[in-house]
């Protein structure tokens, strides 16, 4: 299917592009989120018209996600989990649990912008993690895992 972009989507393309994709990515993902529409003629030249519009809103979303990103560069977030001796946690650290735990420090981050490559944290210590604020905007923090014996 055919589609033109509405915003940057990684490894796909930037606002404006005419791409090709599968159906069930357009249909389930990209159209109901508004990254994209599909590529009909009026659809395309309704874009033109209002692409400048759309690059401003695009760059305003990018300098907040800079501004974001700025004040959580570098920054140690704490997160207290049951443990054992040994420092294994029962349970486990995920990115809902640092999302809140951001949260309740004034920082407003989702949990779909937190990356963990290596899965949740499952011993206790500091682990760096990078959040992705923007399709071009990453920043980098670390998660202190504290252990709280029983």
């Amino acid at each position: 299917m055919q589609v033109i972009l509405m915003e940057k989507v990684t490894n796909l393309g930037n606002l404006g592009d005419v791409v090709k994709v599968k159906d069930g990515y357009a249909r389930n993902w990209l159209i109901p989120s508004g990254r994209a529409q599909r590529a009909t003629r009026s659809n395309v030249q309704a874009f033109e018209v209002r692409r400048t519009e759309l690059e401003k809103l695009q760059a305003e979303k990018l300098a907040e996600a800079q501004a974001r990103a700025e004040k959580l560069e570098g920054y140690t977030v704490q997160v207290t989990q049951k443990a054992g001796v040994d420092g294994r946690l029962f349970g486990s650290v995920t990115t809902s649990d640092i999302a809140e735990a951001l949260s309740a420090q004034g920082f407003a981050v989702s949990k779909a912008e937190i990356r963990l490559p290596q899965g949740p944290f499952k011993m206790v210590g500091d682990y760096p993690v990078t959040l992705v604020l923007h399709t071009d905007v990453t920043a980098g923090i670390t998660v202190s895992v504290l252990g709280e014996h029983q």
